[in-house]
């Protein structure tokens, strides 16, 4: 329920900006931006019958991440301008925002809301997304209404306002794990590194086990660590509002060489510098919401199952067998149990689910990418605890990226036999080499 409040406020907050400021084409941009979460939540159903779950929330992601590119965008040019290059059209005045461009941001922001807002809704049937189009065509349009009274005095630019719009969209995206975008950044960024790091030994022919000093060795391991997508998806998180927020803070002062009383220049002045501040006002609000959607993008409001693994044994074939059923589980029940073998000094972690179409996935506990801090399961989805993939059920049991390593079984009376020998060997071949290093492979 909070969730829900949560993204109603954050549409609620759309609408009203979409609504606010001077210049024409107001009516127009609410109109858009209706139509947008209308096509949005149609395009969310058909897209929830034709892919799987998680590949309709790609699509989602990868809409709101073109859309984030608009403001980086129009920072860059903001600073360009402000610095005296001139780009003609292609930027508009500070104080301005062309009813076109008003209009095609309000309905592409429309459409990813309404994209969003069904997804988020986890149902792909049409009634579902018809009552959370209805609701938020409800919250629109008293939305509207007062952003076209009362928020006429707000001063917005057309850069401003789509940094707040791209940052609700952000919000809106943390309240559900398989929609944030944060997440799938720092790891992109940080698998990004790891590969180049290692193209870059391999290219200069350097050999794995170099024998290099502690400070260098602490460098590699900054550079595998997953500090190093945090803060580089930090970097990018934030670029744009930097960029708007500093060439709205060098917008060159007005000339008032022409104005001869010293008293009146410095009164123009002054009210130029009053209204330059008022307009950092929203990208101030923008750096607060940017940060809440890290946040919960670090801190998923989604509680997840995480059994405690139970410990088993080997026969004298060298064969563990799971059963179909046994103290304290029931593999029938779709939910995910972890065992815990030992042996000597080796200890595995390893998985098994029955998935959604019935099939059986026995796989370690740890992925081939990042250090085995083990998975969780929460609806749909397994999650990586060391980098927060989600990674669906469908894919569980299929090699590669964060995916679990898959380990070869066989089906005995509804339960599994894995062989311990080879289950060791997988482990001590993919797995503990991520436990050496820090960040992972």
């Amino acid at each position: 329920m909070i969730t829900i409040i949560q993204f109603a406020l954050a549409w609620l907050a759309a609408a009203f900006l979409i609504s606010s400021g001077s210049g024409d084409g107001r009516r127009a941009a609410r109109f858009a931006a209706a139509a947008g979460f209308v096509l949005g939540g149609g395009a969310a159903v058909l897209l929830g019958r034709m892919l799987p779950a998680e590949g309709a929330a790609a699509v989602a992601r990868g809409v709101v991440a073109v859309l984030f590119f608009l403001p980086a965008i129009a920072g860059v040019l903001l600073l360009y301008r402000n610095a005296g290059v001139e780009f003609g059209s292609l930027v508009p005045a500070p104080l301005g925002i062309p009813s076109v461009t008003r209009a095609a941001l309000a309905g592409a922001v429309g459409a990813a809301a309404g994209l969003l807002a069904v997804l988020s809704a986890g149902s792909r049937g049409l009634p579902m997304a018809t009552g959370v189009v209805a609701a938020g065509l409800l919250l629109h349009a008293p939305a509207g209404w007062a952003g076209s009274r009362v928020g006429k005095r707000l001063p917005l630019t057309g850069e401003t306002l789509a940094l707040a719009l791209v940052a609700l969209l952000l919000f809106m995206g943390s309240l559900s794990p398989r929609l944030d975008l944060f997440a799938p950044l720092c790891m992109k960024l940080m698998k990004f590194t790891h590969d180049f790091v290692h193209q870059f030994f391999e290219s200069m022919l350097i050999p794995d086990h170099l024998f290099f000093s502690g400070e260098a060795w602490n460098v590699i391991g900054f550079l595998f660590g997953n500090d190093v997508g945090f803060w580089g998806g930090l970097a990018i998180w934030f670029a744009p509002l930097l960029l708007i927020a500093g060439g709205t803070a060098r917008e060159p002062l007005p000339s008032v060489a022409h104005i001869r009383q010293g008293a009146e220049r410095r009164t123009v002045l002054a009210g130029h510098l009053r209204e330059r501040r008022r307009r950092l006002a929203l990208p101030f609000f923008t750096t607060l919401l940017l940060a809440l959607a890290v946040y919960r993008s670090l801190h998923p409001a989604v509680s997840y199952w995480d059994p405690k693994p139970m410990p088993v044994s080997a026969d004298a074939r060298g064969e563990i067998a799971i059963a179909a059923k046994g103290e304290g589980y029931d593999l029938d029940d779709g939910r995910l149990h972890k065992f815990l073998y030992r042996q000597g000094k080796s200890e595995v972690r390893f998985l098994v689910l029955r998935k959604p179409d019935g099939t059986t996935a026995v796989t370690l506990d740890a992925c081939a990418i990042c250090q085995p801090q083990g998975y969780g399961q929460g609806e749909g989805a397994v999650i990586c605890w060391y980098c927060k993939t989600l990674i669906p059920l469908e894919t569980v049991g299929e090699a590669g990226g964060c995916n679990p390593v898959p380990l070869p079984f066989a089906v005995v009376d509804g339960g599994v036999r894995i062989t311990a020998a080879t289950m060791i060997s997988t482990w001590d071949s993919t797995v503990q080499g991520t436990k050496n290093v820090p960040g992972g492979k």
